[in-house]
C-alpha cells in the first residue's frame, strides 16, 4: 500500500570529508523516524503511547559527534559481519583470512572497519531512503568488493522496514543487522518491566566471550516465551545475568511476528518480522554513556538483532552466511509499533 510519507533531509555535519545528513520520515499521523547516512543509522523513532502521547522509543545521540565517538553501535547498520568471529579469522575455499582484532582475540561487528562508522551514499524515493556502500576487497580483512544497499521505509501503520541487498565479486561472508537500543517506556528507565516473547525453538550456548560453543539448547520456548525481563536478569548484577544470546527461530515465517516486546505502563508494543533465521537478545548490560539524549546506564535498553548464526563460518554444523559472485544477498527486518 502506497504511503504518504514526508521525507526531509538536512545537513548534519561532515566526516572524513563526506557530507552527513539527518533524514526524517514522517507519516500522516505525525509519527516519524530519523536516520543518518553516517553508519546507515537509526537515530530516533517517535510513536505514541496508549494515551496518545508521542515519545522516543530508542536510545540515541543529539548530534553527529555522539555517533562518531560512540562505542556501543547505537542504532547502526552492522557489517560486514554482525557479531563475533572467533580468533579473528576464518577459512573459505581453502584460503585463510585474518581479520581485525577489536574484541580481545576476536573480531566483533566488522572490526575497526565496521559499517557503523562509514558514510553511506543515499537517495530518496517517494516513501523510502535507499543507502549504499561499496566495501572494497580486504577492507578489515574480508575478501571481495561488496556492494550493499539498505532500504529504510516508514508507513502509516508505524512500520519501519529495513531491507538489505548485497552482491560480491569474490566469495565472502556477509551478515548485516541493525543495532537499535529499544526502550518502549519512553523514559530513561531500566527495561526490566518489559515483557519479551520470541518464537524460538532453541538457542546457542556461548562461552565467557559470547562466542558460540557449537552446542544448541532446544528448550528456548520455555525460556523466553512471554517473560518479564526482571524474571530473566538481576538488575543488581547486570553484567553477570544480562542476556547476550542468539535464539534460533522455531518456524521462520516472514508474514508472522517472530518477536514481541511490550511495556505495560506506556502500553507500547513492538512486533518484529524478519527473514533471518535468528535473533540476538542483548540487554545492554555494558551500555554506559553520558553522551546520549539521556545518560544511558546498563539495562536502560534492549537490542533485538535479527541476523544469521554468529560465527557460523567457524562451526561445521552452523549455516555460514557465505555469499558468492552471482548470488544476491536479500534479507529484511520490520519493526511494527502499536499499543495494546
Amino acid at each position: 500500500m502506497q504511503t504518504a510519507v514526508k521525507i526531509q533531509a538536512k545537513p548534519w555535519g561532515q566526516h572524513d570529508g563526506r557530507d552527513v545528513y539527518l533524514l526524517r520520515l514522517t507519516n500522516t499521523a505525525g509519527n516519524y523516524v530519523e536516520l543518518t547516512n553516517y553508519g546507515a543509522t537509526l537515530v530516533n523513532v517517535i510513536v505514541p503511547d496508549k494515551n496518545g502521547n508521542a515519545g522516543s522509543v530508542i536510545s540515541g545521540y543529539d548530534g553527529l559527534e555522539g555517533y562518531v565517538n560512540d562505542r556501543f553501535y547505537m542504532g547502526s547498520t552492522i557489517g560486514r559481519v554482525a557479531n563475533r568471529i572467533s580468533n579473528a579469522s576464518f577459512s573459505l575455499d581453502g584460503n585463510e583470512y585474518p581479520l581485525e582484532k577489536n574484541d580481545g582475540e576476536n573480531s566483533n561487528h566488522g572490526g575497526f572497519a565496521g559499517y557503523h562508522q562509514r558514510v553511506f551514499d543515499f537517495e530518496l524515493t517517494d516513501d523510502a531512503v535507499y543507502m549504499t556502500l561499496v566495501d572494497e576487497d580486504l577492507t578489515g580483512g574480508y575478501p571481495g568488493t561488496l556492494q550493499l544497499g539498505v532500504t529504510f521505509r516508514w508507513s502509516d501503520e508505524n512500520e519501519l522496514y529495513i531491507g538489505y541487498e548485497a552482491k560480491t565479486d569474490k566469495p565472502t561472508i556477509a551478515n548485516f543487522t541493525n543495532h537499535a537500543y529499544f526502550n518502549l517506556s519512553g523514559i530513561n528507565a531500566p527495561i526490566t518491566k518489559h515483557w519479551l516473547c520470541i518464537s524460538a525453538g532453541s538457542y546457542l550456548e556461548a562461552d565467557e566471550n559470547y562466542l558460540p560453543t557449537g552446542k544448541i539448547f532446544i528448550d528456548a520456548d520455555g525460556f523466553i516465551n512471554g517473560r518479564r525481563l526482571s524474571e530473566l536478569i538481576d538488575a543488581d548484577r547486570p553484567t553477570e545475568t544480562g542476556l547476550n544470546r542468539y535464539f534460533t527461530l522455531f518456524n521462520p515465517n516472514t508474514t508472522k511476528a517472530q518477536a514481541e516486546l511490550y511495556e505495560p505502563n506506556s502500553g507500547r508494543h513492538l512486533e518484529i518480522f524478519t527473514s533471518y533465521p535468528g535473533i540476538v537478545v542483548y540487554t545492554a548490560q555494558y551500555l554506559d554513556t553520558d553522551m546520549g539524549r539521556e545518560k544511558y546506564k546498563p539495562l536502560s535498553a534492549i537490542c533485538l538483532e535479527c541476523q544469521h548464526y554468529p560465527d557460523g563460518i567457524n562451526h561445521e554444523y552452523f549455516p555460514s552466511a557465505v555469499l558468492r559472485p552471482g548470488e544476491q544477498y536479500k534479507e529484511f527486518i520490520k519493526f511494527r509499533f502499536n499499543v495494546k
